[in-house]
C-alpha cells in the first residue's frame, strides 16, 4: 500500500506523487520548456487514472503541484514524492522521467546528474535504471541519422 503525505493544502497520493515526479523532471532547471511541457501533457493524458479525469481536475492538481515546486524545487519534490510510491510506481515514473527530459534532446549532463538522483532517491537498481536509459537513447534516436556500430 502507498502511503500519504501532505503536499501544502493537498494530500499526495500515489497518482499525485507520480504526477510531482513527472512535473519535477519536466522543470529541473526551473524552466517549462515547450518540448517537456507536451512530454508531461502525453505523459499524463493516456495513463489511467489521469486519462478520466476533467480538464479542471488536471489544472488544479498541475496548479497544486507548481505551487510545491517552487516551495521545495525540484529536488524536493521528488525527494517527498518518492517517499508515496511503490517498487513498480517508482520504476515507471523513474521511465517517465527520462522519457521527458529527453524529450528536448540528447540528456545534458546536469539532467543526468538529476536523473541519478532521481534513481538514488527511487532507491532504483542502477542495472534497471541503465536499461531504461538504453531504451530512451532507442526511443529518441534519429530517423535521418547512420546507426552508430560499437
Amino acid at each position: 500500500m502507498t502511503g500519504v503525505l501532505l503536499l501544502s493544502t493537498l494530500f499526495m497520493d500515489a497518482p499525485t506523487a507520480f504526477a510531482a515526479v513527472a512535473l519535477a523532471a519536466v522543470s529541473w532547471d526551473g524552466a517549462l520548456t515547450m518540448a517537456g511541457t507536451r512530454a508531461l501533457r502525453h505523459a499524463l493524458d493516456y495513463r489511467a487514472p489521469f486519462k478520466g479525469r476533467s480538464d479542471k481536475e488536471m489544472i488544479t492538481l498541475m496548479d497544486t503541484l507548481l505551487q510545491g515546486l517552487r516551495a521545495k524545487g525540484s529536488i524536493g519534490l521528488m525527494e517527498e514524492a518518492a517517499a508515496v510510491l511503490d517498487d513498480r510506481q517508482r520504476h515507471t515514473a523513474y521511465a517517465v522521467a527520462a522519457e521527458i527530459m529527453r524529450s528536448d534532446g540528447p540528456l545534458q549532463d546536469q539532467e543526468q546528474k538529476i536523473l541519478a538522483d532521481l534513481a538514488a532517491t527511487l532507491r532504483l537498481d542502477p542495472e534497471e535504471t541503465s536499461k531504461v536509459l538504453a531504451v530512451m537513447d532507442v526511443l529518441h534516436a534519429s530517423i535521418l541519422e547512420p546507426a552508430v556500430s560499437a
